[in-house]
């Protein structure tokens, strides 16, 4: 059972990693990997060279520490309230429906955005023309493109990370609320000293494995959303490698701003364990 599933791996995730030395050559299709122009350092160079380094990159750190700070919180916020729902039925249904925009497709979740917010038949626009207020380009100003981008990534993804926090939940001792009954602890007290105390392992560890996507975002959403009157808050990282590489045809710099990447990436996902593993007894290794 295991020997497909260490095959799959092999031949679509370990194998493809051998392409990554394209960053240190001047690649050329017809010539092939091995058959390139070997160059070194020269296309990371250029990376520190790029006048638009500065922007992607803190685009791309601002959209992350805003969902981070936004975001993250939401999962768990979501699962300590189903947590105190005794109705079963009801708690079930909820569940049910807090998942289920995970599973929309991106296109689709953008097209709500883009028919929501549009500037002549927009349900917000139109509650704001009711109000005597002139319609907003949402879409077309750079100054709202992070909120929505945000936004977008919590009602889609809260409800399917709260998961592994019910998870965590379900395995605390029902004999320590029966404890905390008997000395007279209500829901609130009960919810400060065992509930939430019992979820930060699991906490600091979803914490650790995000700082690992500081660098990262939704590039599909991305490309979905955003236009050239948007660049300035919307280009990221990897749109930046999708026009280099895809539409550019620059494989080499591409590969290289996303070996770039995939550094950093581990250094914060490395230098937060370790800062877990000093101030706490909770790390990934």
């Amino acid at each position: 059972m295991f020997l497909p599933v260490m095959i799959w791996y092999v031949i679509f995730t370990y194998w493809p990693m051998f392409g990554v030395v394209i960053a240190f050559e001047k690649f050329n299709a017809v010539k092939g990997i091995w058959g390139s122009e070997w160059v070194g350092l020269r296309n990371f160079r250029q990376i520190f060279s790029d006048p638009y380094l500065i922007r992607i990159l803190k685009n791309t750190f601002l959209l992350n520490i805003y969902g981070l700070l936004f975001g993250f919180p939401m999962p768990i916020l979501l699962a300590l309230c189903f947590n105190e729902v005794r109705n079963m039925v009801f708690k079930k249904i909820t569940q049910t429906l807090s998942y289920l925009p995970y599973f929309i497709s991106t296109v689709i979740v953008c097209g709500f955005a883009l028919t929501f917010l549009s500037p002549s038949t927009g349900v917000v626009n139109i509650i704001l023309n009711k109000f005597g207020i002139e319609s907003i380009y949402f879409l077309q100003e750079p100054g709202y493109f992070r909120s929505i981008y945000v936004f977008l990534g919590i009602w889609q993804g809260m409800g399917f990370s709260a998961i592994i926090y019910i998870a965590a939940l379900s395995g605390i001792s029902p004999e320590l609320y029966e404890a905390a009954k008997i000395d007279g602890a209500n829901r609130w007290k009960q919810l400060c000293y065992i509930t939430f105390p019992s979820l930060i392992p699991t906490i600091t560890i979803m914490l650790i494995l995000n700082m690992g996507s500081m660098l990262s975002a939704d590039v599909s959403k991305i490309i979905l959303l955003y236009n050239p009157t948007t660049y300035e808050t919307a280009d990221v990282l990897n749109t930046y490698v999708y026009r280099q590489g895809l539409l550019g045809t620059n494989y080499s710099y591409a590969t290289a701003i996303g070996l770039f990447q995939g550094i950093v990436a581990f250094i914060l996902v490395f230098g937060a364990n370790l800062f877990s593993k000093k101030v706490s007894e909770t790390s990934l290794w």
